[in-house]
């Protein structure tokens, strides 16, 4: 006996709907892996291809602007931008300070996968931590022995407990000294407070004239540790290539490069050391903390790990942050360029131009 017409019309419909729907299982899945790694026009030429990229690519933009960070810091920083329908700014995130020649660092991250996990690559491996101190012997100056740092005496407490060795910095007066790497501590360790990352809640918005700036999204006491100024630490010729075409590429005026000059003066008052950070392409959420002229409510601290000979920039808030207020400090206060960058801080004291000085 011969079987129903309609039953036979019926089973390849089923067959192929039933394989387009694993196709399309099976192209979500690898959506879901591949294009949290692509840049903003690489994603944006992938999500016109069809229906299926072009939803999985608005919900990685959304999770992109939703927070800066990729889940690196204790809070979620978001993007919030009622300028134009720029929804984030692009760049690589990196808590720490890193090599400009690590050729370990990725030059690709995933962010604004489905996953947060899946977008937090292991960065703090990459800090500087391979320029160390040594002793009079040669050996590498090692870390401290407390199990809780901060809470001995200066003069000890009758049990043959001193204060944390890594408090003093003989020398460095205008630098202050953290527990590093060598040191028995935990990293809940009260002399580590820096290298825990952004502890208050921040933002980052767009203005109209001014670009992109970070905010503060809670009240912020005065003291109150911010952030690290993080990214590339480059050689002094690397910094003046760099800066030489960044300046070409601001004459167009839609680029705003963060590279920074940092000099620490030695002992001697004679010399100091140079070192160059660049969050242009690499870099966290202190890349986008505009200058002002009036010094801004934010000082800047150059911060050692013990054991450390790179310090690290830091930056505290100079007298009490309410919500919504800019975080701002200041650049510096040479102005070589006549025709250098306009400023637009809006302060009472306000030179025209961005600080500009010769890398």
């Amino acid at each position: 006996m011969s079987q129903p017409e309609s039953k036979k019309f019926c089973e390849p419909i089923y067959q192929r709907d039933h394989q387009t729907l694993s196709n399309n299982s099976l192209l979500i899945q690898c959506a879901d892996l591949v294009l949290p790694w692509l840049n903003p026009k690489e994603l944006a030429a992938t999500s016109s291809t069809c229906k299926s990229l072009r939803q999985i690519s608005k919900s990685i933009t959304l999770r992109r602007s939703s927070d800066s960070c990729r889940a690196f810091e204790s809070f979620p920083i978001p993007f919030h931008n009622s300028v134009d329908h720029q929804p984030y700014a692009f760049f690589i995130y990196t808590p720490s300070l890193i090599s400009s020649s690590s050729s370990q660092f990725p030059r690709r991250q995933s962010w604004g996968s489905s996953s947060a996990e899946d977008d937090k690559w292991v960065g703090r491996r990459f800090a500087i931590e391979t320029v160390r101190l040594v002793d009079e012997s040669g050996e590498r100056v090692s870390g401290c022995g407390c199990q809780k740092c901060g809470e001995e005496e200066e003069e000890g407490d009758g049990f043959g407990n001193r204060r944390c060795p890594c408090l003093r910095f003989d020398g460095f007066e205008d630098v202050v000294s953290e527990c590093g790497p060598s040191c028995c501590c935990g990293f809940e360790c009260p002399n580590r407070v820096t290298q825990r990352g952004v502890s208050v809640r921040l933002k980052i918005v767009k203005d109209e004239r001014k670009g992109w700036g970070l905010y503060a999204d809670q009240l912020i006491p005065e003291g109150q540790f911010i952030c690290e100024y993080a990214g590339e630490l480059l050689t002094t010729k690397e910094a003046r290539r760099r800066q030489q075409m960044y300046d070409e590429l601001a004459l167009g005026g839609h680029f705003s490069p963060a590279l920074l000059v940092v000099r620490e003066h030695l002992p001697s008052g004679n010399s100091c050391l140079r070192f160059n950070i660049d969050a242009t392409v690499i870099g966290n959420v202190a890349r986008f903390i505009n200058h002002s002229c009036d010094g801004g409510n934010l000082t800047t601290t150059l911060v050692r790990s013990s054991g450390s000979l790179i310090p690290r920039l830091c930056l505290y808030a100079s007298e009490d942050i309410k919500k919504d207020e800019e975080l701002t400090f200041s650049y510096g206060g040479i102005r070589l360029h006549s025709k250098g960058l306009q400023c637009f801080c809006g302060s009472s004291c306000c030179f025209g131009s961005l600080p500009s000085e010769q890398t």
